[in-house]
């Protein structure tokens, strides 16, 4: 009998259990397979992010902490390769795949799949992938589109391609989301004003906000502009402690902290390839780890202290190179 080839072997960041970053392990796993809808994506660079701590962590209260375990994994992920966000170069195609080719850039999602963790991943060309803007290097581009998704899910639901230069109040505006929402708001042509700490005043000044109240210095509902939008990309506030703030007629608060979650689509990856593509766009990079850091990395998205995005490596490169 002839022996099976060996598998081949690729470096992850496996989750081996619920708990701390420690749960963490960097060690070799097999190399993914492609189906005949799929690609083989060489990772070159992926996000780690609030949802990623989250499910790592199982960080959430009440009876979500069991919708979790049931839809996850109940005593540990069954998907232990975490990371939904990645950036990198296709490097097989299966027999069906016509849309993409070898060697093309892209950026994709890989949503409750996970897998972005790791040197290698597969997706389904139908999937939530894009060929990469051609003006951003893997890195930027793996910060692209995990806050963004998230904000133009929320601000659209809060109806803001209907407003004409809506009045926008944007809560938590140095994180992932809440940078991405500056600038979705932006493209709409919104009047925005930013809550977030003293500290991150000069990051949201770059992303083009001049209303800016610093919340460890004044208390924001405490002041008397009304507004079209309010958008708590922190989680931190219900509404009742905003809806004086929102304008009587028409007036909408959506937030990241309650029941309702974004929907990812391909639509909204385009727009944002679109908005990168002529400079309406820019990836906000707080900090870039190599996957042997991935424990460090959690550690410091937990931490609560990051603006904007944090992107593990997995080039070997700390620039991630275009």
């Amino acid at each position: 009998m002839l022996d099976k080839p060996d598998k081949q072997m690729m470096k992850a960041v496996v989750c081996t259990q619920y708990g701390p970053p420690e749960v963490l392990s960097i060690t070799d796993i097999a190399k993914p397979v492609p189906k005949n809808n799929e690609l083989l994506i060489r990772v070159m660079a992926a996000s780690v992010n609030s949802g990623d701590v989250r499910v790592r962590g199982l960080s959430v209260e009440g009876f979500m902490k069991l919708v979790m375990r049931l839809v996850l994994g109940w005593k540990k992920p069954r998907k232990p390769v975490l990371g939904t966000v990645f950036a990198g170069v296709v490097e097989q195609t299966g027999k069906a795949v016509t849309r993409f080719n070898t060697g093309d850039a892209v950026v994709g999602l890989t949503g409750f799949q996970f897998g972005a963790h790791a040197a290698y991943t597969t997706i389904k060309e139908t999937g939530n992938v894009v060929l990469k803007p051609q003006n951003a290097s893997f890195a930027e581009a793996a910060a692209m589109p995990f806050g963004a998704q998230t904000a133009i899910y929320f601000l659209e639901k809060a109806g803001i391609k209907k407003c004409v230069n809506p009045q926008v109040l944007i809560i938590g505006a140095t994180g992932s989301v809440g940078t991405a929402a500056i600038q979705i708001a932006r493209s709409h042509h919104a009047d925005i004003t930013a809550v977030c700490s003293s500290a991150g005043i000069e990051l949201v000044n770059k992303l083009g906000v001049t209303n800016t109240i610093a919340y460890d210095k004044e208390d924001f509902t405490k002041q008397s502009t009304q507004f079209d939008i309010i958008f708590d990309a922190s989680g931190k506030y219900k509404k009742r402690q905003c809806a004086h703030l929102l304008k009587a007629q028409g007036g909408v608060y959506k937030t990241v902290g309650g029941l309702e979650y974004a929907h990812e689509t391909k639509e909204q990856l385009l727009f944002l390839k679109e908005l990168y593509g002529r400079g309406a766009y820019q990836a906000v990079i707080d900090k870039v780890f190599t996957i042997d850091e991935a424990i460090e990395a959690h550690h410091y998205v937990e931490s609560g202290k990051k603006k904007g995005n944090v992107v593990l490596s997995l080039s070997g490169e700390n620039d991630c190179n275009k």
